[in-house]
């Protein structure tokens, strides 16, 4: 099998997943490109490959989510077959976002995520709706206190700006303040059934309900349409606009791709490719908003084949990506908060964003502390030959030959991280550094920590940091 299929296989992992084992990497090439991408466009609740009862049965706190609703994320990031799925929910929870430091609710927030999973890649609008009526959401951003007499402006305001259209496009506004009232008041009466937070209701979800008398049901003239709108019809209009379709496709092209301009400059910054989000706004209308649609169209294009390390890894994905790599947590045992922790520490934490605009990506991910934290996190676990995932990487080398040279030692690392490519000084210097050891022995003692120790370097350089 060429090693080009599976570097281009190891390139698919890592951004519509959280990367995968040199063995999986192989039998998913050899399945071949297309059908990997339609096994990871259609997961269903069987392919997922997790054992959730023992997961529930070790953690006890799982069965009602009162608590640690994060951890129990973390741990299907990991050990889900359906990495897609998992990673869709990430890239929704950056965009329609809730906090826990609001809704201080894991079940509520908990249901939210898992609709997240399962609506994910359906229709646009249809997830829109369920946004709209999601418990979590409409605590976060005050739709219960919106009433037909004294709206609150704050989820219509948000659903424009963060959640479909954006404030502007090619240096035009794409709404007014206008159409934020009216916008507000289609989703008047959109309500919960019982209070957030928790109690007395700890065990059970929040629930949307209608309450038609609190509903204005007015005229109502919205982006230029005047009707008896309604919350649905409101997002019905969202979605025909140009401005839509833009805001989407940058948002998948900024995770999948390569990393944009962040979002509060897009009215003023035109796509780092436009021709790609062309392509994407094309399948958005031609679909009828579906999501799936456009994955299917972008991770089938060579822009996306071709745009390897294009974009920095985030907190998440650097954690769950190493853990999955070593083949860590794989099954429940104590200490899995600090993988929380960890993720914490980097700067991104599950259920709470920083605030409704979601976290900034790309550079904005590092600094002197997150910097540190990352690396020592992903050397620490690649360093350490007892994970069964570095273990196989030893193995997989010893069988190469005898012995193994310094290069091949170097690109044996290399390929076995995900096929990552360093600059020419950097691959210099890691050559010359192997060559310090001479020709290593594969059977020897000291074979298994040189293996780990190129890895441990290559995962310090500037090029492990992107996706």
């Amino acid at each position: 099998m060429a090693n080009h299929d599976i570097a281009l296989m190891g390139h698919l992992m890592r951004r519509a997943g959280f990367g995968a084992q040199y063995h999986e990497l192989e039998a998913r090439a050899a399945k071949g490109y297309e059908e990997t991408v339609e096994e990871l466009l259609n997961p269903t609740d069987e392919t997922h490959g997790m054992d959730l009862d023992l997961g529930e049965r070790y953690f006890l706190e799982w069965n009602h989510f009162i608590r640690c609703v994060p951890e129990y994320t973390a741990f299907r990031m990991i050990n889900s077959k359906n990495q897609l799925q998992e990673k869709m929910m990430l890239f929704w929870h950056g965009i329609l976002c809730t906090a826990d430091s609001k809704t201080q609710s894991y079940v509520t927030s908990n249901a939210e995520l898992e609709m997240l999973r399962q609506d994910g890649m359906g229709s646009f609008r249809d997830l829109l709706v369920k946004i709209s009526k999601d418990p979590a959401m409409i605590y976060f951003l005050d739709n219960c206190l919106s009433h037909k007499d004294a709206i609150n402006e704050n989820y219509g305001r948000e659903l424009l700006e963060l959640f479909s259209m954006g404030v502007g496009m090619d240096g035009q506004f794409n709404y007014t303040e206008d159409d934020v009232k009216e916008c507000a008041r289609a989703f008047t009466g959109w309500t919960i059934a019982n209070g957030i937070p928790g109690q007395p209701y700890g065990r059970y979800p929040s629930t949307f309900i209608f309450n038609p008398d609190d509903h204005d049901d007015g005229e109502k003239t919205f982006l230029g349409r005047t009707g008896n709108f309604n919350g649905e019809d409101v997002i019905d209009i969202i979605c025909e606009q140009p401005a839509t379709a833009r805001f989407i496709s940058r948002h998948i092209y900024d995770y999948f791709v390569a990393d944009e301009a962040q979002v509060p400059s897009w009215m003023d910054t035109p796509p780092r490719d436009p021709d790609t989000i062309k392509m994407l706004e094309d399948e958005y209308f031609r679909s009828n908003y579906d999501i799936r649609s456009m994955l299917r169209v972008l991770f089938n294009s060579d822009v996306f084949k071709n745009a390897r390390f294009a974009r920095i890894k985030g907190p998440i994905e650097t954690v769950i990506g190493t853990l999955r790599l070593v083949g860590e947590w794989t099954t429940p045992k104590p200490g899995f908060e600090a993988i929380f922790e960890e993720m914490k520490h980097m700067g991104q934490q599950i259920l709470n964003p920083p605030s409704v605009e979601g976290w900034h990506t790309g550079k904005e991910w590092i600094d002197g502390g997150t910097l540190v934290r990352r690396i020592n996190f992903v050397a620490d676990h690649v360093g350490d030959i007892s994970y069964p995932g570095i273990q196989d990487i030893i193995r997989n080398l010893a069988s190469e030959g005898v012995t193994i040279s310094a290069e091949d030692l170097v690109e044996g690392c290399l390929r076995h991280l995900g096929h990552y490519e360093l600059t020419e000084e950097n691959h210099r210097m890691l050559v010359e550094h192997a060559h310090k050891s001479g020709v290593s022995s594969t059977d020897s003692r000291e074979f298994p920590q040189q293996v780990s120790e190129m890895l441990q370097m290559i995962v310090s350089t500037k090029e492990y940091l992107y996706a």
